[in-house]
């Protein structure tokens, strides 16, 4: 009996062994690479450096953010420099560095390295992205709409900034492995289709990342987009990110269109100057200034789409200083 029991365990053993090599060795994987090669064209650019600085807002994360002011408005001279680091703080399961995508950063990566990156979370030595970086949403985006952030990307001014390697925490080292997937590309719906249209601005924006409370990097089932995500800021404090239901009390239920569209323009219209934030006042990740860019239109359309989710009600606190 002992032997049989043995021989169990040590069958058991073999096979945990054998899959722990299998998810470390031969994943990720995100099926063939293929050839890409983008033909930059002024439109390309224009549709790039719009989803990149005011849909996807890439350069809220790849640049550097000035804290002493409200919303943390980008650093002139930083843009896409990488080096923001999402860790423990932040309830991540590791520290993760953003990577410098400027021309210093990735410009010996090919066109179809960037595009693997972006959509399936695969970087350009095979190793696999934490979704901080939020390739799921991407994957599932127009791919004509990538290609333009891509073209954008190689304009932007070359910064030589060398950026620490990120490191996921165990069991993370593991699991992070199964997190890439082969990309499902969709057609960008028309706009007159105002609903859908906001529902695919609305994933390119990612809203669900910062918007949904996590638990080891992935979201509270039930509670998705009723806020309560917890920020600690480098002025001190804990802001946490707001709810966006359609909750009448707890969420923006009662929000207009006109509302909602003058909470982003309010950040860029020509009288606006950002207050400058003392130690341990509140601030807010949420970059007003970025997503202000975004066109009346497309912000109505996320609005849109915003009327068709469920509401839950959840009471947030927006900022605490113990």
């Amino acid at each position: 009996m002992k032997k049989i029991v043995k021989g169990v365990l040590l069958f058991l053993v073999i096979g945990i062994v054998v899959l722990l090599l299998y998810v470390k060795l031969a994943l990720p994987n995100v099926g063939k690479m293929e050839y890409l090669s983008i033909k930059p064209t002024v439109s390309k650019l224009e549709r790039g450096k719009y989803l990149a600085n005011h849909v996807c807002v890439c350069v809220d994360c790849h640049s550097t953010r000035n804290w002493s002011e409200f919303s943390g408005p980008l650093v002139e001279g930083t843009i896409g420099k990488g080096g923001e680091v999402f860790d423990q703080r932040f309830g991540f399961p590791g520290s993760f560095y953003s990577k410098n995508i400027t021309p210093s950063g990735i410009g010996d990566w090919t066109d179809a390295e960037v595009m693997r990156a972006i959509a399936s979370g695969v970087s350009k030595n095979g190793n696999a992205l934490f979704p901080v970086m939020p390739h799921p949403h991407f994957g599932q985006m127009d791919k004509e709409d990538l290609e333009s952030i891509i073209v954008y990307l190689r304009t932007l001014e070359p910064i030589e900034n060398v950026v620490p390697g990120s490191k996921a925490d165990f069991p993370m080292s593991f699991i992070i492995n199964t997190i890439p997937k082969e990309p499902h590309f969709s057609d960008k719906p028309n706009e007159t289709e105002v609903v859908a249209y906001g529902g695919y601005l609305f994933n390119a924006a990612s809203c669900s990342e910062c918007h949904s409370k996590q638990e080891n990097g992935k979201p509270i089932e039930g509670m998705e987009l009723a806020g309560g995500f917890e920020f600690p800021m480098v002025t001190g404090g804990i802001v946490r990110s707001a709810n966006i239901t359609q909750d009448k009390i707890t969420g923006i239920g009662k929000w207009s269109e006109n509302d909602f569209v003058k909470r982003f323009k309010t950040y860029t219209d020509s009288t606006y100057v950002p207050n400058k934030i003392s130690k341990g006042l509140f601030n807010t990740v949420m970059p007003w200034t970025m997503y202000g860019g975004m066109k009346e239109q497309d912000l109505k359309a996320i609005y849109a789409y915003l009327k068709t989710v469920k509401p839950i009600h959840n009471s947030v606190e927006k900022f605490v200083n113990p």
